[in-house]
C-alpha cells in the first residue's frame, strides 16, 4: 500500500512481518520448494506472532484490526517471493466464511485454533470437469439421519497436503424433500482432514508455486456430523458469491506488490549490468520499458489502494474486485515477462529470483476466478 495509508502501528506491524519473513521464511524456502509444502511448524509460528486471521474478532483468537493489515501481510509476502506460504487463504479467504456464516459453536470450535496456526484451513470448490463453472459442480452430500454423507472429488486445492479443516461446496439432498437444483442445491460442509471418508489425493506437480501443497482431495463416503453444515442449506453458492470479491481483491494486492517488487529488483540490475561499454538502464529502450512498466504498476497501486479502503468501509465490491483481480493479475504478467527480457539470458535461470516471479505470476490469472470469468462479472454490471 502507498504510504499514506500507514499509522505508526501499521508501519510498526509491517516492521515485525518482514523481520519474521527474513527469519523464518526466506532462508527456507528453496528448501520447501524442493519438498513442496512448507513445515506445519511455520504456521503456529505465525499463530504465536499474531500473524494470522488478523481481522477477526478477538473473541475468536484474532487481533480485531482492519483489513489493511491483512493486506500488509499478502504484500510482505509476495514481496519475499514465497509463494509457498499460504497465510491469507486461510485467514483471509477460508475463515471469514466461518466468521460470517457459522454457528457460534462452530465459530468457537475452530476459530481459536486457525487462529493460533494449530488448524490449518482449505476451501474445496473445483472439481476434475468443473472450474469456474460451480453451478455445475457434481460432489454431493446426502443426509443420513444426524449425519452427512459426502461424495466427490475436488482439485487444484491449496493447503491440501497440510489442512486440517476444509470448506467443501457440495450439492444437497435430504431425504423427503424436492431436490433443488441450479445453484439453490449448493451448501458449504465444514470437513476436518479426521473425518472418516476423507481421502488426501496427490500433491500436483505445477509449473510454478512449488512450495504450495496444491492437491487433489476425495470424499468417499465421507461423514461429518450434521451441525457441520456451514449455514443454511442451499444458500452455499450465495455465500460463495459475497465472500469471492474479498478473495479476488487479495490476488489483486499480491500481483500488484510482486510486480513492484520485480521492477525495483529489474532496476538495481539495469544500472549494473553492461552491454556495449555502459549499463543497459543508458539506452532508451530500456527507459521506454521500464517507464512504461512504472505506469501500469503505479496504476494498479492507485486502484487497489481505493479497493481497500471501500472493503474497509463495508462497501460490496463484486465487480470492483473482479476488475482489481482481472487487471492487476494481467499487469503482474506483463510486467514480470518485461523485466525477464530486460535480463537477458539470465533471466531464463531459476537462480535469478526474475524466473521464479515469472512461473509463480501466471496462475494468478487463474485461480480465483480466471480473466475471462472477471471480464463476464463486470460486463454484467454494465449491460
Amino acid at each position: 500500500m502507498h504510504e499514506s495509508m500507514y499509522d505508526d502501528d501499521l508501519k510498526t506491524f509491517r516492521d515485525s512481518f518482514k523481520k519474521f519473513l527474513d527469519k523464518e521464511v526466506k532462508p527456507f524456502h528453496a528448501q520447501w520448494e524442493h519438498e513442496g509444502m512448507v513445515p506445519r511448524a511455520l504456521w503456529e509460528k505465525a499463530g504465536a506472532a499474531g500473524f494470522l486471521c488478523i481481522p477477526s474478532a478477538t473473541e475468536y483468537g484474532g487481533s480485531g484490526l482492519p483489513f489493511r493489515y491483512a493486506a500488509v501481510v499478502q504484500e510482505e509476502t509476495s514481496r519475499a517471493h514465497a509463494s509457498g506460504v499460504a497465510f491469507s487463504l486461510h485467514s483471509d479467504i477460508v475463515v471469514p466464511y466461518i466468521e460470517h456464516f457459522g454457528s457460534e459453536e462452530q465459530k468457537r470450535q475452530w476459530l481459536p485454533g486457525m487462529a493460533a496456526g494449530k488448524i490449518i484451513g482449505a476451501i474445496a470448490m473445483t472439481e476434475p470437469g468443473t472450474g469456474s463453472d460451480l453451478q455445475a459442480m457434481s460432489c454431493k452430500a446426502r443426509l443420513d439421519g444426524d449425519e452427512w454423507v459426502i461424495n466427490g472429488s475436488k482439485t487444484f486445492i491449496s493447503n491440501g497436503q497440510l489442512c486440517d479443516l476444509t470448506i467443501v461446496a457440495c450439492r444437497t439432498e435430504v431425504p423427503g424433500q424436492e431436490v433443488a437444483t441450479g445453484w439453490q442445491s449448493m451448501s458449504l460442509f465444514l470437513v476436518p482432514s479426521s473425518a472418516k471418508g476423507f481421502v488426501r489425493g496427490k500433491r500436483l506437480d505445477k509449473i510454478g508455486m512449488h512450495a504450495q501443497d496444491t492437491s487433489e482431495m476425495h470424499f468417499e463416503d465421507c461423514r461429518v456430523p450434521k451441525s457441520y453444515l456451514l449455514g443454511e442449506i442451499g444458500q452455499g453458492f450465495l455465500y460463495l458469491m459475497r465472500q469471492l470479491a474479498q478473495e479476488r481483491l487479495i490476488i489483486a494486492i499480491a500481483s500488484v506488490a510482486g510486480a513492484e517488487e520485480t521492477l525495483a529488483h529489474t532496476i538495481e540490475y539495469v544500472k549494473e549490468r553492461k552491454a556495449f561499454g555502459k549499463p543497459i538502464s543508458a539506452f532508451q529502450n530500456t527507459k521506454f520499458r521500464l517507464a512504461e512498466m512504472a505506469t501500469e504498476v503505479k496504476l494498479g497501486r492507485v486502484f487497489v489502494d481505493d479497493c481497500i479502503r471501500r472493503l474497509e468501509q463495508g462497501e460490496n465490491l463484486t465487480v470492483e474486485g473482479s476488475m482489481a483481480k482481472y487487471w492487476c493479475s494481467e499487469m503482474l504478467g506483463r510486467v514480470v515477462d518485461g523485466c525477464l527480457q530486460l535480463f537477458g539470458g539470465y533471466g531464463y535461470m531459476l537462480e535469478y529470483p526474475i524466473a521464479k516471479a515469472y512461473l509463480d505470476a501466471r496462475v494468478q490469472r487463474i485461480y480465483g476466478g480466471t480473466t475471462e470469468i472477471m471480464k463476464e462479472i463486470i460486463a454484467r454490471s454494465l449491460v
